[in-house]
């Protein structure tokens, strides 16, 4: 099996929207990093020395490869990416091998069964 390591960095607000969104979309699980700090292409203000920019989430979902597209656009789109700049961003990168997936394998090969039938 063939996996993609989708990234989704989001507004902490939008941080279960996106992970309900990817689960209803076939993701099996992700690992949330909380807190992040990034800076898009206005730097944001700062109130003495301390920013007033919102924390995000940088939320890691790890997808069989042939499911990943669908749920990169998903998250995309449920979280208005491309219509509320500033909102987040995601994409996916290839992986090359992973290990300790057995039981979340054993589910992705029952979801592609039922998808043949």
């Amino acid at each position: 099996m063939r996996f993609k390591l989708i990234i989704a960095m989001v507004e902490d607000e939008k941080t279960d929207l996106a992970i309900e969104t990817a689960r209803a979309n076939g993701a099996t699980g992700c690992t949330v990093i909380t807190s992040a700090r990034g800076e898009g292409l206005k730097p944001q203000k700062t109130f003495l020395g301390l920013s007033v920019a919102g924390h995000r989430d940088v939320i890691l979902l790890l997808i069989e490869e042939h499911m990943s597209r669908q749920i990169l656009e998903a998250i995309g789109k449920a979280c208005r990416f491309e219509e509320e700049p500033g909102t987040g961003v995601a994409f996916q990168i290839d992986i090359e091998d992973a290990i300790g997936l057995r039981s979340q394998i054993k589910k992705i090969e029952e979801e592609i069964n039922e998808e043949d039938l």
